[in-house]
């Protein structure tokens, strides 16, 4: 194959996984500014609210070690395709729902549908761009800009829609997407799989279930139930009994669903921390700045989602200038300065106070995407740079799994800091800040210890050689 139809092979798999992963992120936050509508027309309370919400999240982290895992024995493509479709039956099921529980239904397979897309999009782009480092990093900041926009543009364009149609388009926008990102992805080639093994790891993957999913329903629920309600410590128990015995049954089973290996290679580890800290401080600051926004400031939601609009600016940019920066110079300077960049960002945060204006917001709205625009791609790449091709979607669904819930964890953690007042509103911003800053410090450092530059590469390999 020569240079321009290797190159195209690569912009057409990173578009039609871009398509994916545009439709993951952008369901996580598009659907919260049609809440108050849906409960009306539903006649549901803020219990079944939480649980739109929730159901899509919850299915989602709890199945994207699986999927990942499923698409590297069956092949990488074809479960996508299986995501893609399913996330498109969902959003007709959603939109179509007439009462709230099957709405949680359908945005429970929702979320199934993403799980199967996250880390086997992430495996074709690794497939496609075996070898070629720089090529991999360019084609992953592509890939991360897309999802960013996304998860950015997710109010805008739920309150554009909200006002021109009703909460059901919301839904019913995905279908057309879904068919576009069906049509390239069949354009693509499908991966190469993992020798053939009769073991097939099912006592891995429930535990892995039961595990993601105490851990995921105990942060959900503790900040509303609170942390000694028996359904959060059934949870917690949970987690503690499942979570040594799946690491038991992963370390002798012959084809572990998670292989342990992984944490040994140099620099997966510290990646993985990396995206959980990362996930865990911006998805709890977003959270916060939604209810200062509103509830401090008195924003519409439309409002609101017109208010982040420098975020969705800032990561397409930077994103893309992170791809070029991890080729040129490896993971470690990226990872390093966005964890300085994303710091500063949160310091900001500190100088807002209940009458503080907008203008004010925006130093650190630009700073925040800058720092995850700069340290997402670069982890990710590190992540797929440390196993083998035919592992590459058991490892996204490693990473993506942790950050997902990490997410989840943000939201509890900082919610649980903010009350129903103004004041506590600010105090809860505050706060969070504080300890967002001491965690990307700590972030910065690890990353600096941890995460081998292109030329401390070379030079290891020299004198291995």
């Amino acid at each position: 194959m020569d240079q321009s139809s290797f190159h195209r092979g690569i912009a057409r798999v990173t578009t039609a996984t871009s398509f994916g992963f545009a439709l993951v992120q952008l369901d996580v936050t598009i659907v919260n500014v049609a809440l108050p509508r849906i409960a009306t027309e539903l006649h549901t309370g803020v219990a079944g609210l939480q649980w739109v919400v929730d159901a899509y999240a919850l299915a989602f982290a709890v199945l994207l070690l699986g999927m990942g895992y499923l698409g590297d024995r069956l092949g990488s493509r074809k479960v996508y395709l299986c995501g893609m479709t399913l996330f498109a039956l969902a959003s007709i099921l959603c939109g179509c729902a007439t009462n709230a529980p099957l709405l949680i239904v359908g945005r429970t397979l929702q979320g199934m549908g993403a799980a199967a897309m996250l880390p086997c999009s992430l495996a074709l782009l690794s497939h496609a761009t075996a070898h070629e480092h720089a090529l991999r990093a360019r084609a992953i900041g592509w890939w991360t800009a897309a999802g960013s926009i996304a998860i950015a543009a997710g109010p805008i364009i739920g309150g554009l829609l909200m006002s021109v149609l009703n909460w059901r388009s919301i839904f019913f926008v995905n279908v057309p997407v879904c068919l576009v990102g069906a049509w390239l992805t069949l354009r693509v080639p499908e991966t190469e799989r993992r020798a053939q093994h009769k073991h097939f790891d099912l006592p891995g993957q429930l535990l892995a279930i039961l595990a993601i999913t105490g851990l995921t329903m105990a942060v959900i629920e503790a900040h509303p139930l609170g942390w000694t309600h028996p359904l959060v410590l059934t949870c917690i128990a949970a987690v503690l009994v499942t979570a040594p015995l799946f690491l038991w049954v992963e370390s002798r089973s012959p084809a572990p669903m998670l292989p342990l290996r992984f944490f040994k290679a140099p620099g997966f580890s510290a990646a993985v921390v990396y995206g959980i800290v990362m996930n865990l401080t911006y998805y709890g600051i977003v959270f916060l700045l939604s209810l200062y926004l509103q509830r401090v400031h008195g924003y519409s939601a439309l409002r609101t989602g017109l208010a982040y609009l420098p975020l969705t600016a800032t990561f397409f940019g930077v994103n893309i200038f992170s791809g070029w920066l991890v080729g040129r110079t490896g993971a470690r300077l990226p990872m390093v300065l966005g964890a300085l960049i994303d710091c500063a960002g949160f310091a900001l945060f500190l100088l807002l106070g209940a009458d503080s204006p907008y203008l004010l917001m925006l130093p650190a709205f630009a700073l925040l995407p800058a720092g995850m625009g700069l340290g997402v791609p670069a982890m990710t790449t590190t992540v797929l740079s440390c196993v083998e091709k035919e592992a590459s979607g058991t490892a996204s669904g490693v990473l993506n799994s942790a950050r997902q819930a990490a997410g989840a964890m943000g939201v509890a953690l900082f919610g649980s800091l903010a009350g129903d007042s103004n004041d506590r509103i600010v105090t809860g911003l505050h706060l969070s800040s504080w300890i967002s800053v001491a965690l990307l410090l700590a972030l910065a450092v690890l990353a600096f210890r941890c995460i081998t530059s292109i030329g401390a590469a070379r030079r290891s390999q020299t004198v291995d050689h």
